[in-house]
């Protein structure tokens, strides 16, 4: 089926109004008598291709679509079109894929995305810890036994749960202004989020890098200060390794976000806040720079309190 697309009533009643006698000099108004407010003119959009669906933007809720200001690069059209660009990444409990939103009409303002989504039932291996959860509560009790039995309404209950709790990190840490890319909208179990390049490519994993002694020390203080920002806020990330920092040039983005916990509601967060140092401290140390993981550890506890 078509969508239709609205346009100025000037412009309808200018190609109406040229319909008229064309032996006569004088243009007929063939609305005569009509409330110009009812006249519009409407634009067909071809039928979709396959991997193409309408936008979802306006379907989702307005909590579910990314915090304001929004970045000036977000199409929000209506008959704008999401494609399907290829797979960028698979996980064992989620994949990202690349989507370009744009509208046909437009096409010039669109832009390319990453969708993470989260499996199906039968086709992921849940690999997150309970101990991840510790202190969350569901909004339902039979959510949280279907949890707990691990049934296939559990599993299923699960993957909602992730979408929806790296939702809320994404968006939570944004508006913290901490490096995550910016959480687009959210929809079931896909999100929609901001495509991390560098020079027109996926940025990649730190642990891909060989950066020069200089940016080494540069993304040493980053990851640093957004831990120390993450623990100010009484938040851990919970899985943090150089395996899901993307080195964008100078910069580095976080991703990864449904694990992230509590430091002090969760019993195991000054446990994962202390992994999550190893884990940092043990990549640069590999790659030269002399960092310890105590002593940043000591550190941000220090933010905590």
């Amino acid at each position: 089926m078509s969508s239709e697309h609205l346009y100025s009533r000037t412009d309808a009643f200018d190609a109406l109004l040229d319909q008229g006698d064309p032996h006569s000099c004088t243009r007929v108004d063939p609305l005569s008598g009509i409330d110009r407010s009812f006249v519009f003119e409407f634009q067909q959009y071809d039928d979709l291709d396959d991997g193409q669906r309408w936008s979802t933007w306006m379907s989702v809720e307005p909590m579910q679509r990314g915090p304001e200001p929004r970045p000036d690069w977000i199409v929000t059209s209506q008959g704008a079109v999401d494609t399907e660009l290829g797979i960028l990444k698979t996980g064992k409990e989620a994949d990202v894929f690349l989507v370009e939103r744009a509208d046909p009409l437009d096409p010039e303002n669109g832009v390319v995305m990453a969708a993470k989504r989260y499996r199906a039932p039968e086709h992921r291996t849940f690999h997150r810890s309970a101990s991840y959860t510790e202190g969350r509560s569901m909004k339902r009790s039979r959510d949280e036994r279907a949890l707990k039995r691990k049934s296939t309404f559990g599993r299923e209950v699960a993957a909602g749960e992730w979408a929806v709790s790296e939702w809320g990190a994404l968006v939570r840490l944004w508006n913290l202004g901490l490096p995550v890319p910016y959480p687009v909208q959210i929809d079931g179990t896909e999100i929609l989020m901001e495509w991390i390049t560098y020079d027109g490519e996926t940025a990649p994993r730190l642990a891909q890098t060989r950066p020069d002694p200089d940016l080494l020390a540069s993304y040493f203080d980053q990851v640093s200060d957004a831990l120390a920002r993450l623990v100010q806020a009484g938040l851990v990330h919970g899985d943090l390794s150089a395996y899901n920092i993307l080195a964008a040039g100078p910069r580095l983005v976080i991703i990864d976000l449904p694990q992230i916990v509590d430091l002090v509601g969760n019993a195991n967060g000054a446990d994962f806040l202390m992994r999550d140092c190893a884990n940092i401290c043990g990549w640069f140390r590999g790659k030269g720079l002399e960092v310890d993981e105590q002593e940043l550890f000591g550190e941000l506890m220090a933010h905590a309190f």
